[in-house]
């Protein structure tokens, strides 16, 4: 008709657009721990959001059925939500559950594993056991802090990565670090600003372990007087300083030279084990120490091992579990990818006065042809990183191994894998969380499985 002026139509489908603020009630909880609702009936996750929660929540991804979000305004606060310790939470991306009590933190790593479990391979474990727990703050014991050289302004950024993007982030603390990294960040990151070369810096890595380590990659030579303040922050700190101007290789102690690096290599303990573990800075150990003890100790409960035993030992790194096998009388074989950590491993080995072990480089993502798989074998442990070891735990149902111990960072992966192996015969007869992370949603978890009827459950 004309003249007729309607009503703007609108459209339910349209998505909400980045940086909108939506107003929703928040139902439940996610797998990671995201708090979830619905507006306009489509599902909305709010990263820092609880249940019974009335928020307003910034959109940050946006799809005709689920929004992605990030808590902006509390309307409504849940009685379980706690202060956070951090100063830093609104901007870092590292601990998205502080806001948790430590309590709903398990729960949700626990409902993650059960729920991978049940959706990827239809599996329940015959056992559930006790999650292993440490200290909720004041654990971590590796960090890396990022820099950036603003040539505009003539400044050097150091901190961690901001929660979705890439800026950064400046920190001036971090309550979950160890004591004695933590105050190490409070000093370096001033001294990094103030060096002459600091516009050539790439990033820092900070290690725990009998002494903290620190590593500067750096892509300028330093001057003297920046070597002589990195060595003195160091030894106020009782730590060591090592650089790396270039690969790998070209990583060297400061004050040292590549000649002398094995005569003060930084390294761990195992106390109920009496094992002490030399590594190189930037090689991977666990990043907390008082879990991977409780970790290494039920891994042992669990696999039972009987003087004399043939097991394999995969994605062995610095020989982690390999020497406590070995200590508790097993016949290890070890396996790594890279080269230069099974050296490290076999040293390590000869540092105890272990011999019972045979050590091997090898790509674990092609076992097909291994020569070491196909050695009698009475139980295998394997670590694998975040994409799991789809290839190895078919060749290992093959080869029709007792026992497996499958110690995970990533439940997907694991509930994939578990599938694999149930497929085949074996039982998942128990499993547990290792909270190796606090105040994250990352989930660490060991499952012990067993071949078939034939086998005695461990």
């Amino acid at each position: 008709m004309k003249g007729f002026r309607g009503r703007a139509r609108h459209t339910p489908d349209a998505p909400a657009a980045i940086g909108q603020r939506i107003e929703l009630q928040l139902e439940r909880l996610a797998h990671d721990g995201r708090g979830i609702g619905r507006w306009q009936g489509r599902i909305v996750f709010v990263d820092g959001g609880l249940p019974g929660e009335r928020v307003k929540a910034r959109v940050l991804k946006a799809r005709s059925k689920l929004i992605e979000t990030r808590l902006d305004t509390l309307l409504v606060a849940s009685p379980e939500r706690q202060t956070p310790r951090c100063a830093h939470i609104d901007l870092c991306g590292g601990c998205s559950l502080q806001h948790m009590p430590e309590a709903s933190q398990l729960q949700v790593k626990q409902q993650a594993l059960a729920q991978q479990l049940q959706h990827f391979a239809g599996l329940e474990p015959e056992r559930w056991m006790p999650a292993l727990l440490g200290p909720a703050y004041g654990y971590r014991q590796r960090t890396r802090l990022a820099m950036r050289w603003d040539k505009r302004l003539g400044v050097l950024e150091v901190g961690y990565r901001q929660r979705s993007s890439n800026d950064l982030v400046e920190v001036h603390e971090c309550p979950v670090l160890v004591p004695a990294l933590e105050s190490l960040v409070q000093a370096l990151v001033p001294l990094l600003k103030s060096l002459d070369g600091r516009a050539g810096l790439g990033h820092v890595e900070l290690t725990g372990g009998d002494a903290p380590v620190i590593l500067v990659r750096h892509m300028q030579a330093l001057s003297a007087a920046d070597s002589q303040a990195l060595q003195a922050l160091a030894d106020q700190h009782g730590a060591s300083c090592w650089l790396q101007p270039g690969e790998p290789d070209t990583m060297h102690r400061l004050n040292g030279s590549h000649q002398d690096l094995h005569q003060s290599l930084p390294a761990y303990r195992l106390a109920d084990q009496d094992l002490r573990f030399e590594f190189m800075p930037g090689d991977f150990i666990q990043v907390n120490a008082q879990v991977n003890q409780m970790m290494v100790n039920q891994a042992l409960e669990w696999l039972a091992i009987q003087p004399g035993e043939q097991v394999l030992d995969l994605f062995c790194g610095v020989g982690n579990f390999a020497l406590p096998l070995a200590r508790a009388g097993a016949q290890v074989t070890a396996v790594e990818g890279s080269s230069e950590m099974v050296q490290r491993a076999r040293d390590n080995a000869q540092n105890n006065q272990l011999e019972s072990l045979h050590f091997l480089s090898a790509d674990l993502s092609k076992p097909q042809y291994a020569k070491w798989l196909a050695q009698p074998c009475d139980a295998v442990l394997l670590d694998p990183p975040r994409d799991g070891a789809e290839q190895l735990v078919q060749q290992l149902a093959d080869k029709a191994v007792g026992r497996i111990l499958y110690v995970s960072c990533n439940p997907a992966t694991l509930a994939r894998d578990a599938g694999l192996l149930a497929g085949r015969g074996y039982r998942l007869v128990q499993v547990g969380i290792m909270d190796m992370f606090p105040q994250t949603a990352h989930v660490e978890a060991m499952a012990l499985f067993v071949a078939g009827s034939k086998v005695k459950p461990v």
